[in-house]
C-alpha cells in the first residue's frame, strides 16, 4: 500500500511530466486512512451517527476494512453534517458543519492528497490553511510592501458568506483542470452535497462548503487560487492594472496594495464583476479604497487579520506602519473572558489562574507584536479586573480580598503577563 510520502513524491512528478495528475485513489487506502485517524484528536463532538473516535477505534480495522470494501464499490457516502452554531465578534452566529467520524478521517486523507497537488501552484502571497504558513506572515508581508515599496493605496476588501457561496460546478472545473483521476473528483462531488441535518431536518446543499469539514479549507483555497489569485497575476502579467500593485491574502480575507488611486479604483471596479461571475459578492459596506503609506499621512487605517494597521512615526519622526490589536477583535476577546469566567468562578483561584494563564499565553502569542504591547497590558489588566469581580461575588469566602492580596495571590501562582513574541521584522 503507498503511503503519503510516497504521494507527494509520486504526484509532484506527475504534475512536472504532464501538468496534471491521475490514480489518486490508491493513496486512500488503509493505511493513509489509519493515520489519519491516529492524528484526529479525542473528545470532539460527534457527527449525526453519534460516532467518536473512541468508539471507532474499538473495531478499527473491521471498520477500515468496510470503509475501504465500499469506497471501492463506490457505495460510500458522506453522511450530512450536523450543524450548529457559534457566537462571532459582532454579535451573529457562524454556522459550523461537524462530519460524522468515519467522514473526517476519509476527507482528512481527501486533503492530503489535495495539498499535495495544490501546494507547488498555490501563490507566494497566499497564507491561509497552508503548512508552514500563518497570519503573521501575511501581516509581515503588507507591513514589508508598505514600508518599503510604493504603496499609497490600500484596496480592503471583504467577501460576503464566501464559505456558504462557493459555486460547485466552477470548483469542479478548477480541480478537472488540475486532476485527472474522475473517481477522485467523483468522491469530492459527493463530499460537497452531502447537505446538512439540522434541528433533525436534512437540508441539500448545492453551493457552499461547509466550515468545520477538513477538506473545506484546500477547496476554498483552491476557489480562490483561481477565481483571485492567478487573475491578479495576469492582471499584472497583461498591463491591465499599472505600477506596483501587491495582494495579500489569508483564506477569504485579503488586501490588495497599490501605487495609483486610478488603479486600486479600477481593481475594485473589475473585482466586483470577478467575484460575481463565480458566484461570489463584494460585502459593499466592509469593502473600500484607502490612502495608506508613507506618502500618504492620513489618519486612515485598516483592520486586517485581528490588527488595525495604522499610518505612525518612529521616535525619529520616520514613517512607519503600526499594528494594533483591532478594536472588534479586543471586545471579542474581552467578552470571551468575561463568560469564562463567569463559568468558572465557582472554582478555587489556585484551578482558575493555571487555565487561564493558558487563554493569556495564546492571546500574548498572537497579538505580541512589536508596537502593541500597550493593547497586551490594557487585556492583562482587564483580565485581572474581571476575575476580581467574580472572585468578589463568590460571597463571604472571599470577603477578605483586596487587590493587593489578589495581586499578590497572582504573582505567587505565576499568573502570566504581557510579552512580545514577534520583535523583529516590522
Amino acid at each position: 500500500m503507498k503511503t503519503m510520502e510516497q504521494a507527494r513524491i509520486e504526484i509532484e512528478s506527475q504534475q512536472s511530466k504532464y501538468g496534471k495528475v491521475n490514480s489518486l485513489m490508491q493513496y486512500i487506502n488503509k493505511e493513509t486512512l489509519r493515520v489519519e485517524h491516529v492524528k484526529q484528536p479525542k473528545g470532539k463532538a460527534s457527527g449525526v451517527d453519534g460516532v467518536t473516535k473512541e468508539m471507532y477505534g474499538e473495531n478499527l480495522d473491521e471498520n477500515l476494512d468496510k470503509l475501504i470494501e465500499r469506497m471501492k464499490t463506490f457505495s460510500y457516502r458522506p453522511l450530512p453534517v450536523r450543524r450548529t452554531y457559534i457566537p462571532k465578534g459582532n454579535g451573529k452566529m457562524r454556522p459550523l458543519g461537524i462530519p460524522t467520524y468515519e467522514d473526517k478521517i476519509v476527507q482528512g486523507a481527501f486533503r492530503k492528497i489535495l495539498d499535495f497537488v495544490y501546494e507547488p501552484l498555490f501563490r507566494d502571497f497566499s497564507y491561509g490553511f497552508r503548512e508552514g504558513r500563518d497570519c503573521h506572515q501575511a501581516i509581515l508581508e503588507i507591513n514589508h510592501h508598505i514600508m518599503f515599496h510604493k504603496v499609497n493605496y490600500v484596496v480592503d476588501a471583504d467577501i460576503k458568506g464566501f464559505f456558504d457561496n462557493i459555486d460547485h460546478k466552477w470548483l469542479i472545473k478548477f480541480l478537472e483542470h488540475d486532476i485527472a483521476d474522475k473517481n477522485f473528483i467523483r468522491y469530492i462531488k459527493r463530499f460537497l452535497i452531502g447537505g446538512v441535518m439540522e434541528d433533525g431536518k436534512k437540508l441539500e446543499s448545492d453551493k457552499g462548503t461547509p466550515q468545520g469539514g477538513l477538506i473545506s479549507p484546500v477547496l476554498a483555497n483552491t476557489y480562490l487560487h483561481y477565481v483571485l489569485d492567478t487573475w491578479f497575476i495576469w492582471l499584472k502579467k497583461k498591463n491591465i492594472i499599472k505600477g506596483e500593485c501587491y495582494l495579500v491574502r489569508y483564506a477569504d480575507d485579503f488586501v490588495g496594495l497599490f501605487q495609483y488611486e486610478e488603479q486600486a479604483k479600477k481593481f475594485y471596479s473589475m473585482l466586483k464583476d470577478r467575484m460575481a461571475k463565480f458566484g461570489l459578492e463584494l460585502e459593499e459596506n466592509k469593502s473600500r479604497i484607502l490612502p495608506m503609506g508613507r506618502f500618504k499621512g492620513t489618519k486612515e487605517t485598516f483592520d486586517f487579520l485581528g490588527f488595525t494597521h495604522i499610518n505612525g512615526k518612529t521616535k525619529n519622526g520616520k514613517y512607519k506602519l503600526i499594528h494594533h490589536t483591532s478594536k472588534k477583535k479586543l471586545k471579542q476577546k474581552k467578552e470571551n473572558v468575561k463568560k469564562w469566567l463567569k463559568e468558572n468562578m465557582h472554582g478555587s483561584v489556585k484551578e482558575i489562574v493555571p487555565k487561564l494563564n493558558i487563554k493569556l499565553e495564546g492571546h500574548y502569542r498572537y497579538y505580541g507584536i512589536f508596537d502593541n504591547f500597550r493593547a497586551l497590558q490594557s487585556f492583562t489588566r482587564f483580565v485581572v479586573e474581571a476575575l476580581y469581580r467574580v472572585l468578589r461575588r463568590r460571597g463571604q469566602r472571599v470577603g477578605w480580598l483586596t487587590k493587593t492580596k489578589l495581586q499578590h495571590t497572582l504573582e505567587s501562582l505565576k499568573f502570566t503577563r504581557p510579552k512580545l513574541y514577534i520583535l523583529s521584522g516590522y
